[in-house]
């Protein structure tokens, strides 16, 4: 685990402060509460690392303590504004400035408040920002409801590599923030495969393949820690366990397989916790989804049940497994052809789900135990990616449906939640959508899916679709109805790498709350 790098070796360049004597004083609640009596200092930076284009760092020293909110005005009349009241109250301010459109005069209004959330004044503040990537891709929204989940859409994007180029749109299809790591002198080949996350603290974090480490780093794209795999390789996903510390899915240096093993890296210390072996605990000896014998589990993402704690992860060519602390098979969900013996003898036929129907019937038919043919309630997950474990203990994942019935047809990605018994090894479809849609929401890989709580909604985001080119979309549900609150379609006209636009999506706020 290494100290954050320092930002003094990148380019950056002041902004003019350019205070607000031409705008419409009808548009200021109290325009004339100026606040040259209380700023004794101030500086505005516009990409302040050379990482991040549409991001700005105003630093401030006031006579008196003060709380800072600023407000970024919406490109047009009918979008709401960016406010963001910052939670600290001092005399030395540093404010991280996010959500600037591109190729803009943004305009920033600046307000202070006391300790009683009074208004001491406000002023304006004018920030130019160049030409957007040409590599980064554009946004088209189909649907924009008021019942979709707030914030920005996090996209953990495909179509430009060395280094990948992390981005966040907002709810009309403008990016708003972006990472380019291209001069950075460890994470200029970045490779964060399945993506980028938040972490609880706020700040962003990733595996990169290239440099072999797991990184957390903040919205300027500085590098806050790092943690090294002594002895393996980063591939697809890490996760941020309750106590902080780190689970990732890896590859072993020293063995012929890859992508079969996960650990667990200790937070503060930066040793590995704990390692599960996935060819002690399942049969790398069975190929149905795959044949092949070197990448026979290809692990592409995790959850956490904190209920047992025990970890869920997706293996794209064997299925869903649920693993005990020390690498207990707790159940297997998927088809039931050619389970046999584990690496360490368990007979692996106990530990797959019995399926039950809406009524809570077992289902016998051995077509559809086997996975030749769904049941009218019930079928099984194919090539599966993004498991997701909910509050209430269901389990969301993103069904690919490659080689659906191991005859390729029908042709459909859905997202699907099962309710599943550890005690009683049944499981139960509750929920799914995308089987209506067909070729047009169809991702034989990546993609992902997410619940809502808060919301009651559910976010469906196939990542490489082929329908009128490469593209990949994101469709917001209201959970009970399935009627569509929000769907964007990102696309690049130029060819994409892998064919993939994106892996994974997170819906978020681009300021966390902890600021």
């Amino acid at each position: 685990m290494t100290k954050p790098q320092s930002a003094g070796a990148y380019a950056t360049f002041l902004i003019t402060l350019m205070i607000g004597c031409d705008s419409n004083p009808a548009d200021e609640e109290s325009l004339d509460l100026g606040l040259e009596r209380y700023i004794v200092s101030e500086s505005l930076i516009l990409n302040p690392t050379g990482y991040v284009p549409l991001a700005a760092e105003l630093t401030l020293e006031t006579s008196e303590p003060v709380m800072a909110e600023l407000e970024i005005e919406s490109l047009t009349e009918s979008g709401d504004p960016l406010i963001h009241r910052f939670s600290e109250f001092n005399t030395s301010l540093t404010l991280p400035v996010l959500g600037l459109y591109p190729s803009h005069r943004n305009t920033i209004h600046l307000r202070f408040y006391d300790r009683q959330n009074q208004l001491l004044g406000q002023e304006i503040r004018f920030i130019d920002t160049p030409d957007i990537l040409p590599e980064l891709p554009t946004i088209k929204v189909n649907v924009n409801t008021t019942r979709k989940k707030q914030g920005m859409n996090l996209v953990s994007y495909f179509g430009h590599t060395n280094p990948q180029l992390p981005f966040m749109f907002d709810e009309y299809g403008h990016i708003r923030w972006y990472a380019n790591m291209a001069t950075h002198p460890t994470l200029k080949n970045l490779f964060y495969d399945a993506g980028v996350e938040r972490l609880q603290n706020g700040n962003l974090y990733f595996g990169d393949g290239n440099s072999g480490r797991l990184i957390e780093m903040d919205m300027f794209g500085r590098v806050i820690h790092e943690w090294l795999l002594h002895g393996y390789t980063f591939h697809h996903n890490v996760l941020e366990l309750p106590s902080g510390n780190l689970l990732a899915t890896v590859s072993r240096n020293d063995i012929s397989t890859i992508e079969d093993h996960i650990v667990e890296i200790d937070r503060n210390s930066g040793i590995i916790a704990n390692i599960w072996d996935l060819r002690i605990s399942l049969d790398q000896r069975r190929r149905v989804w795959s044949s092949n014998s070197r990448d026979w589990f290809h692990a592409n993402g995790l959850t956490y049940d904190p209920s047992a704690d025990a970890i869920i992860v997706s293996g794209r060519h064997q299925g869903t497994i649920k693993l005990t602390r020390d690498n207990q098979v707790i159940w297997i969900l998927s088809p039931h052809r050619r389970w046999g013996l584990a690496g360490d003898g368990t007979n692996l036929t106990s530990k797959l789900l019995q399926p039950l129907d809406a009524k809570g019937s077992p289902i016998t038919d051995i077509q559809v135990l086997e996975g030749y043919i769904s049941h009218d309630e019930f079928s099984w997950s194919w090539y599966q990616h993004a498991p997701k474990f909910t509050s209430r203990g269901t389990l969301f994942q993103f069904d690919n449906g490659e080689n659906r019935y191991y005859q390729r047809e029908p042709v459909f990605s859905r997202a699907v939640e099962y309710a599943i018994d550890d005690d009683t090894m049944t499981i139960q479809q509750i929920w799914e959508y995308g089987r209506g849609r067909g070729r047009e929401t169809y991702s034989a890989i990546v993609s992902d899916v997410d619940y809502h709580a808060e919301e009651n909604t559910v976010a469906f985001m196939p990542g490489a679709n082929f329908v009128d080119g490469a593209n990949g979309k994101t469709v917001e549900l209201d959970y009970i109805s399935k009627d569509v609150v929000y769907e964007a379609e990102i696309r690049r006209d130029s060819e994409t790498p892998y064919g993939i636009m994106f892996h994974r999506i997170e819906r978020l706020p681009i300021y966390h709350s902890n600021h």
